[in-house]
């Protein structure tokens, strides 16, 4: 079905959706619920597909898992234009249509957001990363993602050879993810040198401004313009941002953007994976073999589904930081230390360690 690999993990269910009349076409994909009920994103795109979302599924199985979190992983994606009229339509829509399916918590992801998750729950009462007025932890307004990737480059550097104090950091992605990360980073002491978003961007290897940055993307829905406007750095195509001079490299965006044919171009020391799915395995393989650090998603960009099972927990905002700080910096010490000690690649060390848990969990499970 779709190309989908099933396992001894799942997809333990697959579940399509249509409405001509809301226009609304899409799929769930609840990959394994031994821990408890799945928690995931929605993604909107006009590309995304049941492929798609069912890897996406696995990684949040493993995401879940390893971060010792009491639910398991799942997807949902609506093939559309996150920017088209018509939003709330389709969200009430999709909604009503997943009210029943329990196993499934549903959260913001790309092209999707707090107000969307709002709606959501106003049909379902399910779902995390809802609006503060609805007694959420909204992840994107808070950060949670990109704050986690700044905890986890702070453990990861040493393994890199990198001072994350000075760091030079280039990003592939400028939302919510990329631009708290941004931030994040720069408390930290990195230097962002490189932005793109999907229309393009900019390099500075003197270190951009970030305020501008943010004003642009407020403005004009884009950072591209930057050098035009401000008159500084380097104009960027999207695809550019991979080979630039950097230490940090930051995909923070789409699916599989390093691959193996763009690999080679990378400079930078560590990919710190803040999408999901942004690195395909044979990349991965090969940026190791280059001596390149490359740490898994579900590792790194995990800040985000802490927080939505802290706010499912009903935990507070100052909770909910504690608890990313802790595990991100605790998995990432466990998982690049069992890379290390038995000479795996981060994802193999992660992927054993999430496994684990599950499959323990599985044995108790009548799934």
């Amino acid at each position: 079905m779709y190309d989908i690999k099933f396992d001894e993990l799942g997809p333990m269910k697959i579940v399509r959706l249509h409405s001509a009349k809301a226009g609304l076409d899409a799929a769930v994909v609840i990959d394994n619920i031994a821990l408890g009920p799945a928690i995931g994103g929605v993604r909107v795109s006009p590309a995304v597909g049941p492929l798609e979302i069912a890897r996406l599924a696995r990684t949040m199985t493993f995401k879940n898992s390893i971060a010792g979190l009491p639910h398991g992983g799942g997807k949902a994606g609506i093939t559309a234009d996150p920017a088209a009229p018509g939003k709330e339509k389709l969200f009430r829509a999709f909604a009503k249509m997943i009210k029943t399916l329990n196993e499934f918590i549903p959260g913001p992801d790309m092209g999707s957001d707090e107000e969307c998750m709002a709606w959501i729950y106003d049909e379902t009462k399910r779902a995390i990363g809802r609006p503060e007025r609805q007694g959420g932890l909204p992840l994107d307004k808070l950060g949670a993602t990109g704050f986690g990737l700044a905890e986890c480059a702070e453990v990861a550097c040493p393994y890199a050879g990198i001072n994350l104090d000075g760091a030079r950091v280039a990003l592939h992605g400028f939302g919510n993810v990329g631009g708290a990360a941004a931030r994040s980073l720069l408390k930290r002491g990195a230097i962002i040198v490189a932005v793109v978003d999907r229309r393009g961007g900019v390099f500075d290897a003197g270190g951009l401004d970030l305020d501008k940055l943010f004003a642009l993307r407020s403005q004009r829905g884009s950072v591209a313009d930057y050098k035009t406007v401000y008159a500084k750095g380097v104009a960027l195509e999207p695809e550019e941002v991979i080979s630039v001079e950097c230490d940090i490299l930051v995909p923070a965006a789409t699916p599989d953007v390093i691959n193996a044919a763009n690999q080679a171009s990378i400079k930078a020391k560590m990919v710190l994976q803040g999408a999901n799915i942004p690195v395909t395995g044979k990349a991965e393989e090969l940026l190791a073999r280059r001596g390149v650090l490359s740490v898994p998603d579900f590792i790194a960009n995990a800040g985000g589904v802490i927080m939505a099972a802290a706010e499912y927990a009903g935990e507070t905002c100052r909770d909910a930081f504690r608890d990313i700080a802790v595990k991100i910096k605790k998995n990432t010490l466990a998982v690049l230390e069992k890379a290390k000690n038995e000479n795996k690649l981060p994802r193999a060390a992660a992927v054993e360690l999430a496994r684990q848990r599950i499959t323990e969990a599985m044995e108790k499970s009548e799934f």
